[in-house]
């Protein structure tokens, strides 16, 4: 199976900022038998994006189920496989004139830096959302490799959590309720984190807003924040 794609609404957009954005899709939380989100609230595994969109179709699904369960078995093959389909890309983005972006973690939360996945790759731009305060600290403290870029991602249960990573820094993502985002969070600009997916683009010391989607719009448990 093919562990890379493209074919993400929001990875897409990408390309109108001159980047061609694979993107892997692992089915996140306890979904392959493995938990690849360890740092996953109850609120944020409730509203997964992983039924959104291209998801709901239910081979989608299952591919991503698929890719999992090889990482999770197979990690040697997985990873072999996957350095070949980088490095396709990297041929393949310099051929339409394009930077070559890759999101490892669409749905998971993985770290690959481990694996020397992204130490393999030092010309492409990697980046990730994370809930692992560790990882984002260490990106805050330039421990990791110069071409990995990481978003804290806030949830209910880690607001002191996003207090330390923001104020070491670290741009975070916040899921707003409505389709307005509000002009600053915690005392720092929000920026919308809609228009593209490429957040190492992104400012430094902001608050990226991302508007509820999905299962999110029907949240209860505070993942989602109410806009004032």
């Amino acid at each position: 199976m093919k562990l890379l794609s493209k074919k993400n609404a929001k990875l897409i957009k990408g390309e109108k900022l001159g980047y061609l954005t694979l993107g892997l899709s692992l089915a996140p939380h306890k979904m392959s038998g493995v938990n690849l989100c360890p740092h996953a609230s109850a609120g944020c595994a409730a509203a997964c994006l992983f039924s959104a969109g291209m998801g709901a179709f239910a081979n989608v699904a299952a591919a991503r189920v698929a890719k999992a369960k090889f990482w999770n078995e197979k990690p040697t093959e997985f990873l072999a496989q996957l350095r070949k389909e980088i490095a396709a890309g990297v041929k393949r983005a310099a051929k339409n004139g394009q930077k070559l972006a890759v999101r490892l973690n669409v749905l998971s939360d993985v770290a690959w830096e481990r694996f020397c996945i992204i130490q393999n790759f030092p010309q492409v731009q990697f980046y990730d959302y994370t809930k692992n305060p560790f990882r984002a600290l260490q990106f805050a403290q330039g421990k990791m490799p110069a071409n990995y870029h990481l978003t804290f991602s806030r949830s209910e249960d880690n607001q002191q959590a996003v207090e330390n990573v923001s104020a070491a820094g670290v741009n975070v993502a916040v899921v707003f309720a409505g389709k307005t985002l509000p002009q600053t969070y915690l005392g720092k600009p929000v920026v919308s984190g809609d228009e593209s997916d490429l957040r190492f683009l992104d400012a430094k010391n902001v608050i990226v807003g991302l508007t509820s989607k999905g299962k999110a719009k029907k949240d209860e448990s505070g993942f989602v924040v109410a806009v004032k």
